[in-house]
């Protein structure tokens, strides 16, 4: 059954139309930067870990380098602010860590007298 009023409409396509890209990416590329961070980071890293003679600060001071790193790679110029980051950094661990142990000693020294 054919209904009134539909016609059939020819179609016709102009010419495809082309326009010279040229992406700009949204920030600039930061992939040798973050490798040379990485390097700095490690290297420092390497440096304060062989100038500690406790073990025990081992782990807090790579925390420290982390988060030294972290911050440092939201700044303009993440290689020229880690090393100070990451000496506050440190100092910071350091001192934590000593509180933590006098802590620690006082504690088992008081439960020595309780019994």
């Amino acid at each position: 059954m054919k209904r009134p009023n539909y016609s059939n409409v020819r179609t016709e396509f102009a010419d495809e139309t082309r326009f010279a890209v040229n992406p700009v990416p949204a920030a600039p590329f930061r992939g040798a930067q973050e490798r040379e961070l990485e390097r700095l980071k490690n290297r420092l890293l390497r440096e304060l870990l062989a100038s500690t003679p406790t073990p025990e600060l081992y782990a807090p001071l790579r925390r420290a380098s982390n988060e030294a790193a972290a911050l440092a790679w939201g700044t303009s110029f993440p290689l020229l602010v880690l090393p100070e980051l990451l000496r506050e950094k440190a100092d910071e661990a350091r001192h934590y860590t000593r509180k933590q142990a006098s802590l620690l000693k006082c504690k088992t020294r008081g439960m020595g007298r309780a019994a």
